[in-house]
């Protein structure tokens, strides 16, 4: 870069547009005008120089200039003075510290310093920061380095990864400057997005494919990105050496950190998406970090801008851009620990989702289920580890409410169906697997298949005198009648249930099978079904169990319904809907929504209950089935339809259908249909006794 010093400044001449930031900059300006150091911060290649400098050139407050400190090229601290001293134009008379010479030059000035590149510097730039601030009033100073400064009076702005949009324009820009007909199209627009955001939208990456797209297609280059480091390697000839190639700029990052920062970079690596502090921990500890030494070296990544703090679900989370974590990988494999950190990822997962399936029936419930889902992406990883196939098996299994309850059936039958082929042993891990394999199954409504793994698991916990498996699988045999129409077997089976359940002193198997019961008695018009579903609710209440409560409450909806009393009925699925807000339980929200359907067009208002209708099917399409694998519903759902397309006509309703089925997803089909009740109705029920 080459600088022309005036007494205006030495600010160079931009050779590219600025694009988008339009807010950052903003923002960058703004704060210049309320504090006397402005930091920015983040990881190598977001941008921090360009949008500092942009800054600094579009503000007018300075008369006595603007002036830019490139620090790349500097590698002794002692020469940070020496390097402002050139940038200034200020000689070095020798008669005192330099230090005190550029105090007394800026003095009485209005001047802005910018400080780029200080983050191998940090200690030398803050001593210098420090010195001119105090001795110079008039002075403002903007550094750009991948950690703070850490001085009193220091503001410090993180530069974030582009916006979607503004990536997209940047890879356009640059783009066209090497191949000038390339355009952005209705037709690629979506893989050049999917480009962008696998480069974590980092500037000097996309400038970089951009070169590369001269002959590569949007498509080639995304197929190439699993060797990012390869592909990133045209940069400018006149740019700073670790600016020229991707693996430059990290290897540029990797150098600055100590070796045991270097290592917990490394087995952080091994996360899939973002993790909490325990994980880290769990993971990063052993052979070189002591445990109590993780959250210090955590935090001084985050310092250096390789880890980013965030937030899901309401959780402090931190998470590695994509290229961090393929360079760290890369580095975890060459030590030969990549092996090991991988099974100390799947221990850690293992535990957590054993503590909660342990601990499931009972207060926090929906707590337990936004945290798996937090760490969805981290459970598959775990469950692809191998080597243990055992360790495997029982992850499958445990994550079983994450499964059913959570909305990943179709993942969970998947991991299962794995970890079952890669462990045939007939050890109490499968015969546990087995179990939750048939309930996966019958929930996706595959009747087949869930008889097969039920007989298996009724075998081997035979075998292996496994009360509690034999338990679950007569229960799980009464959910199959019930989906099958036999409802009298379904019965007997259900009591069977209690009663084993109520010999091993397991309350929570008394809780999911009751409500069931009810059901099947239901359905047979046994008055005591409506006695069954309040001793479920009453079950569930005594245990702070909520999941369960909520299908009670459905069965005694279906009471209320069976004996015409529409106002109680639609309370009570108000008031099951209300519970499931907390759960992405596809089915039981269906099944909820189904029930309030049938109470709306049987007032009349056929519309409604179209849209309702139209919701629950497309909670049925989402998880990979239709109303029609649940044949205990599908005879009063098809009745229902049936009334709504006389009082609508086939066009209306089917209107009517397709906007219910656009709200997707348990959460956001449950607040539109209560909503839409409470317009109506008033609020539901409350969770109390009833």
């Amino acid at each position: 870069m080459t600088v022309q010093i005036s007494e205006a400044g030495n600010l160079p001449a931009s050779l590219s547009t600025f694009v988008g930031r339009r807010r950052d900059l903003a923002e960058v300006r703004r704060r210049l005008g309320t504090t006397r150091l402005l930091t920015l911060t983040g990881v190598g290649g977001v941008g921090k120089t360009r949008l500092a400098l942009e800054a600094a050139a579009s503000v007018a407050d300075f008369v006595d200039g603007v002036w830019l400190v490139d620090l790349a090229a500097v590698r002794d601290p002692s020469s940070v003075a020496n390097a402002a001293a050139t940038a200034l134009g200020v000689p070095d008379l020798g008669t005192r510290p330099l230090i005190d010479q550029l105090a007394a030059f800026l003095a009485h000035r209005g001047s802005l310093l910018v400080l780029d590149n200080c983050e191998h510097l940090v200690d030398a730039c803050a001593e210098l920061a420090q010195g001119l601030l105090s001795a110079s009033p008039g002075l403002r100073i903007l550094t750009t380095s991948r950690r703070a400064l850490g001085i009193y009076g220091e503001h410090v702005f993180a530069v974030p990864p582009l916006a979607p949009d503004d990536a997209v324009e940047l890879l356009w820009d640059r783009t066209t400057a090497v191949r000038p007909e390339f355009q952005v199209t209705d037709g690629n627009r979506a893989q050049v997005l999917r480009l962008c955001a696998s480069l974590d939208g980092l500037p000097l990456a996309i400038e970089l494919v951009a070169a590369r797209l001269r002959m590569l297609t949007v498509d080639e280059a995304v197929n190439r990105l699993e060797d990012r480091f390869g592909l990133l390697t045209s940069g400018s000839r006149v740019a700073r050496p670790r600016q020229r190639t991707l693996r430059a700029l990290i290897d540029w990052s990797h150098e600055l950190c100590t070796p045991a920062e270097r290592l917990l970079w490394h087995r952080l690596s091994v996360f899939a998406d973002d993790f909490g502090l325990d994980a880290a921990e769990d993971v990063g500890a052993g052979d070189g970090i002591g445990r109590g030494e993780v959250l210090d070296l955590l935090d001084q990544l985050v310092a250096q801008s390789i880890v980013l703090p965030c937030e899901r679900e309401g959780l402090p989370r931190y998470r590695l851009l994509e290229t961090i974590r393929q360079y760290g990988r890369e580095r975890l494999a060459e030590s030969g620990e990549e092996e090991l950190t991988r099974q100390r990822h799947r221990a850690y997962y293992l535990a957590l989702a054993e503590r909660i399936a342990d601990g499931w029936y009972g207060p926090g419930q929906e707590e337990a289920l936004a945290r798996l889902r937090v760490e969805h992406a981290n459970l598959l990883v775990a469950l692809a580890c191998g080597g243990d196939p055992q360790a495997t098996l029982a992850l499958a299994a445990a994550l079983r409410f994450h499964w059913c309850g959570g909305g990943f059936l179709g993942e969970g039958r998947r991991g299962l169906d794995r970890a079952l082929a890669a462990a045939p042993e007939p050890t109490p891990l499968r015969a546990r697997a087995l179990w939750v394999a048939a309930w996966v199954a019958l929930l996706q409504g595959d009747h087949a298949l869930t008889g097969r793994w039920l007989d298996e698991a009724d075998e081997l916990g035979e075998r292996l005198d496994d009360p509690s498996v034999r338990a679950h699988v007569q229960g799980l045999r009464g959910s199959l009648a019930v989906f099958r129409g036999q409802s009298e077997e379904a019965v007997a089976l259900f009591k069977g249930a209690v009663a084993a359940w109520t010999t091993l002193d397991e309350q929570s198997g008394v809780v999911f099978v009751l409500f069931q019961l009810a059901f099947a008695q239901l359905r047979l018009k046994d008055p005591g079904g409506a006695e069954t579903a309040r001793r479920a609710v009453a079950a569930a209440e005594a245990h702070g169990e909520r999941w369960g409560r909520a299908y009670a409450l459905w069965a005694l909806g279906i009471d209320a319904w069976l004996r015409g009393d529409r106002e109680a009925c639609s309370a009570l699925a108000r008031a099951g809907l209300e519970i499931m807000r907390g759960f992405h339980d596809h089915i039981g929200a269906a099944h909820l929504l189904e029930l309030l359907a049938w109470i709306t067009a049987s007032r009349g208002d056929h519309e409604p209950a179209a849209r309702l209708l139209g919701t629950a099917r497309s909670l049925w399409q989402d998880i990979g089935t239709s109303i029609s694998a649940f044949p205990h519903i599908a005879g009063s759902h098809a009745r229902c339809e049936e009334d709504v397309v006389r009082a609508l006509g086939p066009s209306a309703c089917e209107k009517a259908l397709a906007e219910g089925g656009s709200h997707r997803g348990p959460s956001e089909a449950i607040a539109y249909a209560l909503r839409a009740e409470s317009e109506r109705t008033g609020p539901a029920l409350g969770a109390g006794p009833l």
